[in-house]
């Protein structure tokens, strides 16, 4: 979501991931999206989205399953937290990019 506030209604288990930085263990995932927050939603046929009063301005993206499983924090995506961790590590090292 990139501006103003909506509901995004009717698809199966949508999850609110903040796209600003957050403390490194907190795995609580929030309540609800608010700007510059990225809505993940498991399989489903549609989704239904509620305008707030200042309206809402999104993208919608979709795309297959990976079937396997994903590590992500920031603008790195990994199979597992702690090759996640490692990467992190690479990157402050100044070793990330090979």
């Amino acid at each position: 979501m990139f501006a103003g506030a909506g509901k995004f209604c009717n698809a199966s288990g949508p999850l609110s991931v903040p796209t600003e930085a957050v403390g490194w263990a907190d795995t609580t995932p929030p309540v609800a999206a608010a700007n510059r927050s990225l809505v993940l939603f498991d399989r489903g046929d549609e989704v239904t989205v509620e305008a707030g009063g200042e309206g809402i301005r999104f993208l919608l993206v979709s795309g297959k399953p990976l079937q396997e499983p994903v590590a992500w924090y920031g603008p790195i995506v990994m199979n597992t937290q702690e090759q996640l961790r490692q990467a992190f590590e690479e990157l402050e090292k100044g070793t990330f990019l090979k």
